[in-house]
């Protein structure tokens, strides 16, 4: 075959894989062979929208009502993103009399490239932990506007115990922050135009092919390129382990009248965990995250404003006064899915690529650029001397990221099952080990300080 054209080619531009080729091109001897696709229209009827890659508008899911849409499994996805309180939460809101018109959520789950708002327009917010904030600040990345998380408050509904997360804790100045996607997105392309990374727009590009010496991309328009390493970073991840959840997230963004500066609240329920976390738009509006049944997601999807907040302000409680929803609302399935091997020949996945986690304690996105970080040093080395094979680079990557994904998809994946069985002992287990952690700083480090940053290798 013939020579790469490129070191590494990165499928897609959200911030997982924006992240990704910034770290490869601070180790590239030459930036520019580093290639960031992000995904083009293919069809007229796309091409008024920007591709951002795994991204479609959901035909026939909005409410009668105008105000909520629902998406599809591996919905959410676009972007690099993983469904979470950490990563997509709620719609940005721009007044509280206009509300806005429902985001773009993809039609379908992993495999395609469908086309998608532009990031500029896309109405979502998202939240990193310290260790991502961190990172991204080293890259010159961090958003000009966001909400700071310095506390977080964990609870069970209806039985005792409770836990408090600070800041102070780990002598840190936040746990982590809430931003606008946009604004994210966009300091990110500002510093991969600055950086010499080449970026290119092709329709539904993915990889067709792979051999001794590289991997060859196609696109929907014709176009064939070569790279010595392929990297998926956005859409879901495969289904070699899979788990169905039984619950629907709902997505909504309200203002509370005894706002709580800088605090984040995660509360399970009988029905699944309900998270309430600062927003960027203003001191008193959070993001909800409200996990529950099918029926009943559906079921609050079709309430009017109103009874909606009272509906919220019931299960949640009084901790921020009354809650009031002003904007759209949104729904999508919950569900784990991973791949077993990040590593496939000159094949990588990371990112919602690799995983798709349930949302409770936001690891998703976190976890996306904690893989980004590992494969771009296990490859600086090879980026040196890139006639040399990068085999033991990527077997080297999949090795480091074992552990940590396999415990942050473990951890993510019992949470929300061991609170909502509804067997009263288990409820009750559950709250005495809340208030353990609460008063057991040495119990609860171990477990806040992986959600603050990660297992690092």
């Amino acid at each position: 075959m013939s020579k790469p054209d490129f070191s590494v080619a990165v499928l897609g531009a959200g911030p997982v894989g924006c992240a990704l080729a910034l770290m490869l091109a601070r180790y590239a001897p030459d930036p520019s062979s580093i290639l960031l696709v992000r995904n083009a229209p293919s069809t007229p009827l796309a091409s008024a929208q920007e591709a951002a890659p795994g991204n479609a508008p959901a035909a026939g899911t909005r409410s009668t009502a105008g105000t909520t849409s629902v998406s599809t499994p591996g919905s959410l996805t676009a972007a690099g993103l993983t469904p979470s309180p950490a990563s997509v939460i709620a719609p940005i809101p721009s007044t509280a009399s206009a509300p806005l018109a429902a985001p773009a959520v993809p039609a379908t789950p992993a495999g395609g490239a469908p086309a998608a708002a532009p990031p500029e327009a896309d109405a979502r917010v998202l939240a990193m932990n310290h260790g991502s904030r961190v990172l991204l600040e080293s890259l010159g990345a961090w958003p000009r506007t966001a909400a700071d998380i310095r506390t977080i408050h964990v609870s069970q509904r209806g039985r005792l115990g409770r836990t408090l997360i600070q800041h102070s804790d780990f002598g840190v100045p936040q746990l982590g922050a809430v931003a606008a996607y946009p604004v994210l997105h966009a300091a990110l392309m500002r510093r991969v135009e600055q950086a010499g990374i080449t970026l290119r727009a092709l329709p539904d590009a993915r990889m067709t092919s792979q051999d001794a010496e590289g991997a060859t991309l196609t696109a929907a328009d014709g176009t064939v390129l070569r790279c010595a390493v392929a990297v998926r970073s956005d859409g879901a991840g495969a289904d070699d382990i899979r788990r169905e959840y039984g619950q629907h997230a709902v997505l909504a963004t309200v203002r509370a009248s005894l706002p709580r500066d800088g605090w984040a609240f995660e509360r399970f329920t009988r029905e699944g965990p309900l998270a309430l976390l600062p927003h960027p738009a203003a001191p008193d509006t959070y993001a909800v995250v409200w996990c529950c049944a099918p029926e009943r997601a559906r079921a609050l999807a079709a309430l009017d404003q109103v009874a909606f907040s009272g509906a919220l302000t019931e299960a949640f409680g009084d901790r921020l006064g009354t809650l009031a929803c002003f904007a759209p609302r949104h729904v999508f399935p919950l569900f784990l899915s991973a791949r077993r091997s990040l590593v496939d020949g000159r094949a990588v996945a990371v990112g919602n690529a690799a995983q798709t986690l349930h949302p409770v304690a936001g690891q998703g996105l976190n976890l996306g650029l904690r893989d980004a970080a590992r494969l771009s040093q296990s490859l600086a080395p090879w980026l040196a001397r890139p006639a040399c094979a990068p085999t033991e680079a990527l077997a080297g990557f999949a090795r480091a990221r074992r552990d940590d994904r396999w415990l942050t998809a473990g951890l993510t994946d019992l949470m929300p099952r061991a609170f909502s069985t509804g067997v009263a002992a288990l409820e009750h287990a559950g709250g005495l080990a809340l208030l353990s952690l609460d008063l057991l700083q040495p119990l609860r480090a171990p477990l806040a300080r992986h959600l603050l940053q990660g297992l690092r290798a």
